[in-house]
């Protein structure tokens, strides 16, 4: 049955629209209409002021409201996750499995592949970061589990069947030529957890390597003779850039200097969520080892960040706020540019024809409600 959501600011992707109402036919945008031109047969859904966007979409996600995939990697677990992160206005998600043992990465895409057959909308496909990674660069990865790509580890992921597929490799643990086959299998491929090169790096996006995976962490910097991982990301035209925008994981000095270097349309809001986030308790055990939060960040024993308590309003308010991101551009960040980084021109956009994944925030930037492929 349609329906339209009226009585706020809508934001269409491009451009803010004063005294519109949007109209929802089953899973899609049927139309903008003038609110005054509203069918009076048509259900009308008042929103009482604030702003109406496209929903966010987070391409790394580990976790939250308590789960955690690499925990136990099962179609349960994914449900939680997912449900929990839509209350913070997450319409479109990939729950993400770290560095593991075969059988764990395995397990987490076939849920997330149950996931998606069951129905979970806002369930895009999976994020799987690592084990070909650096060791130099490991962060919270557990470095026993590093090892590196095979051929047969090319074919299994080639085979991958479960949505969006994206796989966050070091560009030089991973052969080109290696990143060529995945590619070529639709297989988005970011780069990070790496001591690479530019160099390096370059090959590996000449190859089709798309992003780069959480920028300033956990990878090569930007020095005056080597402009390393940091260097590739903000010189290079075409790929997608993902930020931690939590005041913790990067200074927000050196974010707003990012910002500032190249186009806001290359980068994506991440939360990189572990399970305190999205109503989580406040510790978690990462394969073994106890993860706490305090002062808002997430500390293995040795002080070593794992992951974040971040949920994407808050990512959206950090940019806005603190990072001085004019607000049309935070809110591509957190929808259009994920979109169009995994090829869905369907999502991202209030258009006729798009998907009704929606969020509608009150005038701080708080979610209200979600709506997820018109529910």
């Amino acid at each position: 049955m349609a329906f339209a959501l009226a009585g706020s600011r809508i934001f269409d992707g491009e451009t803010f629209l004063e005294s519109m109402a949007v109209v929802v036919e089953g899973r899609q945008i049927e139309a903008l209409l003038p609110e005054q031109e509203l069918p009076s047969s048509l259900q009308v859904k008042g929103l009482d002021g604030g702003l109406l966007a496209p929903g966010f979409i987070d391409v790394q996600v580990n976790g939250g409201g308590g789960a955690l995939l690499n925990h136990a990697p099962n179609v349960d677990v994914v449900r939680v996750i997912a449900d929990s992160h839509r209350c913070f206005g997450t319409t479109g998600m990939l729950p993400t499995v770290i560095t593991d043992r075969a059988e764990v990465i395995a397990s987490a895409i076939a849920a997330v592949s149950e996931a998606r057959k069951q129905g979970f909308a806002s369930v895009l496909g999976v994020h799987i970061e690592g084990p070909f990674i650096d060791a130099a660069r490991k962060g919270a990865h557990d470095a026993a589990l590093i090892r590196d790509m095979t051929e047969l580890d090319v074919t299994m992921l080639s085979e991958v069947n479960c949505g969006s597929v994206m796989l966050t490799i070091a560009p030089n643990k991973v052969p080109a030529q290696m990143i060529r086959k995945l590619v070529e299998a639709g297989i988005h491929i970011s780069l990070g957890h790496a001591e690479a090169t530019i160099a390096e790096a370059r090959a590996a996006l000449d190859a089709g390597a798309s992003s780069f995976t959480h920028l300033f962490n956990a990878m090569s910097q930007l020095t005056g003779r080597e402009p390393g991982m940091v260097g590739a990301a903000l010189s290079h035209e075409r790929s997608f850039i993902g930020i931690i925008a939590d005041g913790f994981h990067v200074d927000d000095v050196s974010l707003t200097l990012a910002l500032a270097s190249t186009p806001h349309s290359r980068f994506v809001l991440v939360t990189d969520a572990m399970p305190p986030a999205a109503g989580g308790p406040d510790s978690f055990v990462l394969q073994g080892r106890k993860v706490t939060r305090a002062g808002g960040r997430l500390l293995l024993a040795d002080g070593t960040l794992a992951g974040s308590n971040l949920t994407m309003d808050a990512a959206l308010r950090h940019a806005v706020n603190m990072l001085r991101v004019p607000l049309a551009h935070a809110l591509q960040m957190a929808s259009r540019n994920p979109a169009r980084f995994l090829h869905r021109a369907d999502l991202g956009t209030i258009k006729p024809g798009a998907l009704a994944s929606l969020v509608h925030l009150d005038d701080t930037l708080h979610v209200q409600q979600t709506w997820v492929e018109g529910k």
